[in-house]
């Protein structure tokens, strides 16, 4: 085995396990907008209403 095969092998298995970066910032960011939402449904509820009421 020549020495870049052998450090390509042990680099892929030191990366098994690890959760990739876009995956951490996508859940974060869904987690962030539901707690958000949680929080803050009646005042949006209130906003989109209002906005919707003055382009009639």
């Amino acid at each position: 085995m020549n020495p870049l095969s052998s450090l390509l092998s042990r680099r892929v298995r030191d990366d098994r396990g690890d959760v990739p970066g876009w995956v951490l910032v996508t859940v974060m960011t869904a987690g962030l907008c539901a707690a958000l939402y949680g929080v803050a449904d009646d005042q949006l509820r209130q906003l989109l209403t209002d906005a919707l009421g003055k382009v009639k």
